[in-house]
């Protein structure tokens, strides 16, 4: 059984610099800083350059480990991954993670956007984990996507503009 998450926004930058920016293994981690349960990222370690296959060990805020393991890789288009090491009380609930990210350039206000749609589906350990899970990765998982989402906007917005200048 698998719970989905979905979260977009349009972020004022070309694909290429926020597809660049997600798959950024030194500035990244800052821009996801959890959410209730969901804790922040503090490192990122890549285990081979980006590619279909690679592995990336992730060090969260509450020191649990985990790994990802790059399933597609299309820049600037999309990046996908299963996240695996889940730790508990997560753990209880979901088997692993597995995240896609789609880049879409976004041209409807004139300038050079990009839509970015980030969706993740978690493998629940059993049907019987879905009242528990379903709240708190629809709550506080989505929401931690969805601040992460904004905190790459603030960082790429400001940057673009004044390389436009």
């Amino acid at each position: 059984m698998r719970l989905s998450l979905t979260a977009e926004r349009r972020i004022d930058a070309p694909p290429e610099a926020v597809f660049a920016l997600a798959l950024d293994s030194d500035r990244f981690p800052a821009l996801f800083p959890g959410y209730g349960p969901i804790p922040a990222l503090v490192r990122i370690t890549a285990l081979a350059p980006p590619a279909v296959g690679a592995l990336r060990s992730l060090e969260s805020s509450d020191g649990s480990r985990l790994m990802e393991r790059i399933t597609a890789l299309e820049p600037p288009h999309l990046h996908a991954y299963t996240l695996d090491g889940l730790r508990p009380p997560l753990a209880w609930l979901a088997r692993a993670g597995h995240a896609r990210w789609e880049f879409a350039a976004d041209r409807s206000e004139g300038g050079n956007a990009t839509r970015v749609a980030w969706r993740y589906d978690f493998e629940l350990t059993s049907p019987l984990a879905w009242p528990l899970a379903a709240p708190l990765l629809r709550g506080c998982m989505r929401a931690a996507m969805r601040r992460c989402l904004e905190r790459m906007a603030q960082a790429l917005e400001g940057a673009w503009r004044e390389e436009r200048r």
